[in-house]
């Protein structure tokens, strides 16, 4: 019944978050419709806010290792789950790429829709290019670029190998790739963070997500690589990101203290 209660709570209070959010952002883009460099600035400020109050609602307490790269840079990161969004917008200014699925989430969605999110169809090679395209687009007007190369998400086993389709753009302008690393853990007594947190196999959305704000409050652990990875070649550069990106991680499973 606790957690009931608590998961209710916590919807209203997302709910509140997102009214007010959406109000202030709409009155922002309406005041400066025709100013675009500081409503591209005002969009980035109102994403890290926005994220950051939703992450503080949903009880998410965030231990960060090593320094938040400057836009613009080019990161890639482990993938957990929709969280991950949430936690790196609320210490990042960038934009994100994610699956074309993500468009269609309720909340979440939303927000990515409105905060130039770049989606990708993971079933059509075709749409790589245009996805590079937008990428490059992004860091040439000075922002931060984060994509999440396993492809998928996981249960935070360990990461999966990534993949170098989307690590063309850096590729080809000769820029380095900064890389973070994420896990979660939940207290004891709570639903282990595998199953409660990371989002991942054959789950659903609306299922998750209430049992995800019924726990009494998730972990995360944020770790910014020391370093930038620079390569010629795609193939390499997403193996060196790979080995770098594992030699940081915390695998998820078995995390909750006993």
């Amino acid at each position: 019944m606790t957690r009931v209660l608590r998961g209710a709570a916590r919807a209203l209070a997302v709910a509140g978050v997102m009214i007010v959010y959406a109000a202030v952002w709409l009155a922002g883009l309406a005041a400066l419709r025709r100013r675009p460099r500081q409503r591209a600035r005002w969009r980035a400020r109102m994403f890290r806010s926005w994220c950051a109050r939703l992450i503080a609602v949903l009880g998410v307490r965030v231990e960060i290792s090593g320094a938040a790269p400057a836009a613009p840079f080019f990161l890639v990161c482990n993938h957990l789950g929709y969280l991950d969004v949430l936690v790196l917008a609320s210490h990042l200014d960038a934009v994100f790429v994610a699956k074309s699925e993500v468009a269609r989430w309720p909340v979440l969605g939303w927000i990515c829709r409105k905060m130039d999110t770049v989606f990708i169809d993971r079933s059509s090679r075709r749409d790589v290019s245009r996805v590079l395209d937008r990428t490059r687009e992004a860091l040439h007007r000075g922002d931060g670029v984060v994509v999440f190369p396993e492809g998928t998400s996981t249960g935070g086993e360990t990461v999966r190998p990534f993949l170098p389709a989307l690590l063309a753009t850096p590729v080809q302008l000769g820029e380095p790739v900064r890389y973070a690393t994420l896990s979660y853990s939940t207290p004891a007594g709570e639903p282990p963070a595998h199953l409660a947190v990371c989002w991942w196999g054959g789950m659903t959305f609306p299922d998750h997500l209430w049992r995800l704000m019924g726990l009494a409050r998730i972990d995360a652990r944020l770790v910014f690589g020391e370093r930038a990875i620079r390569h010629h070649d795609r193939k390499r550069l997403a193996a060196e990101l790979h080995r770098a990106v594992l030699s940081d991680f915390t695998p998820v499973v078995g995390l909750s203290p006993q």
